[in-house]
Formats: C-alpha cells, structure tokens, sequence
C-alpha cells in the first residue's frame, strides 16, 4: 500500500510538472493571479469609507500606540521603523531600479529593462491619480511620525515597494540556478514589501487598509507589466 502511494505521488508530481512547464502556464497563473489582487483592491476601495473599516483601522492603529503621541516599545524601535520606511520612499526606489536598469543594460536585457522602467512610472502616476480619485484623509485621531502630505488611500510606500522589489526579485532569481537561490532571492523581495507596508502603519501615516490595497495595486501592476513583456517577447519569437 506505501509503494502504490508513493508511485500515486511520483505520478502527480511528475504530472505537475509537465504542466509547469507548459507554454503558458506562467501566463495564465499572472492573470489569474492579477485578477485576484485587483479584486481585492476594488473590495478595499468599496468599502473604505464604511464606518466599519474606520472602526477596524482605527482599532489596529490604537493597538499600536501607548498613547496618541506615543507609539509603543523603546526609541530605537520607532527609529528601526523610521529606517525601513525609507525603503519604500520614490528616491530610494528609484535609485535602486536606475542600478538595476544600469545592469540590465549592459547585460542587454533590453525588454527586462523597458518592463522595470515601465512599471516605476506607471506605477506612480497610478498612485498619484488613484489617491486623488479615493481622497481618504490620513489619520488624524494619532501621530504622524513621519512626514506625510498627500491622501492616505492608497499606501504610496506599500504600492511602489510592491512593485519594484518583488519585480526586482524575480529578475535575480530567473538568473540563479540553484532552486533554494531562487526562493531565498523571492523571500527577501517579499519580506521588503512587508516591512515597508507595516512601518507605514506603526508610524501612524496610514490605515493598515491603506496598505493592503497598495500591497494588490502595486503587485497586480507589477504582475500586468510581466504579462505585457511576456507576450511581446513571445510575438517577436
């Protein structure tokens, strides 16, 4: 009975594997996936000005804070976040991604190239004009402890942090070749959205519903940019 279960396992698997490698089995998982987070952004946005959400969002932030003006643990905490939130900032992002393209350059990656820069600035010019659109104001019931001055809706930090360091991460780890490599490279990538997303919140600056729409905006962007890359590629094959 254990030998036909692990022949029923070596079967699957092998199966799942072919399937992986189909043509288009990336593809599809992209849109697929795109369509999910959209969704999610359109259910955060439709319900974003509901009493209820307020409630939800302005309970996590209390939870956070010994006080209106104080935000809970020692000094160096706020300062370690104070830091993270950095990484999310349009300088820093933007100084990474110019490295990156500088490198793909040289290693021709021209297309690659196109689609980073694409969704940089697609990506803050949707940021820009989706804030406008929503115009929630930012939370004013604690502390800012960071310098704010546009709406809080969408998260402007969490959106473009999920946009360049997740596309940043599968560019590394489609040049590695060992699989624990490529996870690793896909781990840490993800890890930075995360941080990004949650300094945002412990500083006071957003709603944690701020970031999760700019966690599903900033990676279905990111998510549509790879779809349009991958089906220009494959035309020109």
């Amino acid at each position: 009975m254990p030998q036909v279960a692990g022949l029923r396992t070596t079967d699957l698997r092998r199966r799942w594997q072919e399937f992986a490698e189909h043509r288009d089995f990336w593809l599809i998982l992209a849109i697929l996936g795109a369509s999910v987070l959209l969704l999610g952004f359109g259910l955060l946005a439709g319900a974003v000005h509901s009493p209820s959400m307020t409630a939800i969002d302005r309970r996590i932030l209390l939870a956070l804070r010994a006080g209106p003006d104080d935000a809970i643990g020692p000094g160096w905490v706020e300062g370690f976040w104070l830091e993270v939130t950095s990484l999310g900032s349009v300088t820093v992002l933007c100084v990474v991604s110019l490295i990156a393209a500088g490198c793909l350059l040289i290693l021709r990656r021209y297309r690659v190239t196109l689609t980073l820069t694409a969704g940089l600035i697609g990506g803050l010019v949707l940021t820009s004009a989706l804030k406008a659109v929503v115009a929630r104001p930012r939370p004013d019931f604690v502390t800012h402890l960071a310098a704010v001055s546009s709406p809080s809706f969408p998260s402007g930090h969490s959106m473009m942090a999920a946009i360049v360091y997740p596309t940043l991460g599968v560019i590394l780890a489609r040049a590695a070749t060992r699989p624990l490599l490529k996870r690793y490279v896909i781990g840490v990538a993800l890890c930075l959205m995360v941080l990004v997303g949650a300094s945002r919140v412990y500083l006071g600056v957003h709603y944690a519903t701020d970031v999760l729409a700019g966690w599903c905006i900033g990676l279905s962007w990111a998510l549509f940019c790879w779809i349009v890359a991958h089906l220009l590629q494959r035309d020109a094959v």
